[in-house]
């Protein structure tokens, strides 16, 4: 048995689940903390953070955790703006870390919360220029944490004689699912990405069909995203709320994996794709984190049944809820 060093270590190490002869699972607790943990040691080696320095990001929840768990580890002071959606026990989690935590308050929409929450990054950087902004949005650093899960997931997936392989992965920064292409490509096996993103978000200009329910926080933006490359994704479906909550009870019962609202979501479009997509060896489904978060949501509706497929699209102006898919083909933006 290996021996970590520090719980964001063994945190930064994803399971590898098989799900059926062709698919298999790839599970996070909480995804961004391998991302983390790269960037901010690539950015003390450069210098541009000291030990005892403060770095400052604006999180939803999951980088948040990560990055908190990062500076712990590596003695790097830590201030995060928060989303609205940081629930108690998180919150919690932060302050005993030694997070200086600003979060958000409620408002009407998860676009207004962003959208304040990035203001107000620009407003702390101008009061104190110490500050490093971590950008995990637009920093390509953040790819640097997940190339080496890719690597080691392809070896394992090419011993199993698999050599071509749909990943399927939620799209918020554009990091994990870009990243994993990306070295499961230099790894050798040939890639088709699947990119799943709620109703709303401009990413893949889903901005114009709103989402009543949409609480799907850490996919999607309500601002261009520079870490997001296009041309990387081949297909992409866009999910509701309704949607991904019973992809996410169907994951529970036969995978018995307790997972967030992306990932059922993904769940939903692996299940697509495997079905009515283009043929390949094996899927690799990833699952960013546990459900948690979402227990009020997902305890409300146990039984919340799936539509019997997306509606298909050929441009993103044609989509509509509850479901749509498309093939993107590697275009360069929405």
């Amino acid at each position: 048995m290996r021996i970590d060093g520090h719980i964001a270590e063994a945190l930064s190490r994803p399971a590898l689940l098989r799900a059926t002869d062709d698919r298999y699972l790839l599970r996070f607790e909480s995804m961004k903390v391998a991302s983390a943990r790269a960037a901010l040691r690539a950015a003390l080696d450069a210098g541009r953070v000291r030990p005892g320095g403060t770095v400052i990001d604006s999180s939803s929840g999951i980088y948040a955790y990560a990055l908190a768990l990062a500076c712990h580890e590596a003695g790097v002071r830590c201030r995060i703006v928060g989303s609205t959606t940081i629930d108690e026990g998180l919150r919690v989690q932060l302050l005993a870390l030694g997070v200086e935590l600003e979060q958000m308050p409620p408002s009407a929409s998860l676009k207004l919360d962003q959208d304040r929450r990035v203001r107000r990054i620009t407003e702390l950087l101008a009061q104190d220029p110490s500050l490093h902004w971590m950008r995990q949005y637009h920093d390509p650093v953040h790819y640097l944490g997940y190339r080496d899960i890719a690597r080691g997931v392809a070896a394992e997936l090419a011993a199993e004689g698999v050599a071509a392989v749909r990943l399927v992965a939620p799209v918020g920064s554009g990091v994990s699912s870009g990243a994993l292409r990306l070295g499961f490509e230099e790894a050798g096996l040939a890639v088709e990405l699947v990119g799943v993103q709620p109703f709303g978000s401009v990413t893949f200009g889903a901005e114009h069909v709103e989402d009543p329910a949409m609480l799907i926080a850490g996919i999607g933006s309500s601002i261009p995203f520079d870490n997001v490359r296009h041309g990387l994704y081949d297909v992409i479906h866009w999910v509701s709320f309704e949607v991904a909550r019973a992809g996410t009870h169907r994951l529970l019962r036969e995978a018995a994996l307790f997972a967030g609202l992306s990932s059922g979501a993904g769940q939903v479009a692996a299940g697509y794709e495997r079905q009515h997509g283009t043929s390949v060896d094996a899927t690799v489904q990833v699952l960013p984190d546990t459900g948690h978060r979402y227990l009020r949501a997902l305890a409300d509706h146990v039984d919340t049944a799936e539509p019997v497929g997306p509606r298909l699209v050929d441009d993103p102006a044609e989509i509509a809820l509850p479901w749509s898919r498309m093939r993107w083909s590697g275009r360069s933006g929405a």
